[in-house]
């Protein structure tokens, strides 16, 4: 009485149940219906974040992410997995990163904050510079910055949240683009550019980003380019080319 359209509708369903012929099986959509209820329980990507210009999140904490207290009774492999298979099923670029590499990549991020990455394009590179903002990591092309100078929009965000790295030895990131510029792939390209040149063992590969931030006027564009064919990156994006890898 107090409901009657509720009653109605249910009374529908009902009905429907009834006409569904000997042998039918909703199984399909109770394990799709479990698989949208339980992915929540490790991420609740979307909550308490904000949008900023140009379409990047404002404040992206791995809380607004990831269920940070859950996980931390899951071993590393564990969260690990987690994250990869989240992100497999996302246009994005993201990685599992080890504590000690990130260490290195930090440490020297915070002596040279700054370098150029050269992207692969049908005739010739495109650069892009690589501006680190706390563990963020902004890129936008050299043109943008040429023409717009401080105000150029990121055009990629790298995320990296360090939260589990003492604990599980292991530092999460993820990342936002803008597609009107990117694909993932090449994001991708970019994001592997920032292992080769600041988590090398080779001191002639870290010596240009040294010598970008310290030495700008000795700072030699094509030996980004070199070091990038020699590594394979820059070949593994050449059209007809591309790595499937994430």
């Amino acid at each position: 009485r107090s409901s009657p359209d509720v009653f109605e509708s249910r009374m529908e369903k009902r009905n429907e149940v009834k006409k569904q012929p000997v042998g039918y099986s909703s199984q399909g959509e109770f394990i799709r219906c479990m698989e949208e209820k339980a992915r929540p329980i490790f991420f609740a990507e979307g909550l308490g974040t904000k949008t900023s210009k140009g379409g990047f999140t404002k404040d992206k904490t791995l809380d607004s992410i990831l269920n940070v207290e859950m996980v931390k009774e899951k071993s590393a492999e564990e969260i690990k997995q987690i994250w990869i298979q989240y992100f497999s099923a996302k246009d994005t670029v993201y990685a599992v990163i080890p504590a000690e590499k990130f260490d290195l990549i930090w440490k020297r991020a915070q002596k040279c904050p700054s370098f150029l990455y050269a992207l692969p394009r049908k005739e010739g590179y495109e650069f892009f510079v690589g501006q680190w903002s706390g563990t963020e990591l902004h890129f936008t092309s050299l043109i943008n910055i040429q023409t717009q100078g401080e105000t150029a929009p990121s055009q990629l965000v790298l995320y990296h949240y360090p939260e589990l790295q003492k604990e599980k030895g292991i530092v999460l990131m993820t990342a936002e683009m803008d597609s009107k510029f990117l694909v993932v792939h090449e994001a991708q390209c970019l994001a592997n550019q920032v292992q080769l040149f600041y988590a090398t063992d080779r001191s002639e590969t870290y010596k240009l980003v040294e010598t970008f931030n310290h030495r700008s006027s000795e700072f030699k564009y094509m030996s980004v380019i070199a070091e990038l064919e020699q590594s394979g990156l820059g070949r593994e994006l050449r059209p007809g080319l591309v790595s499937d890898k994430s």
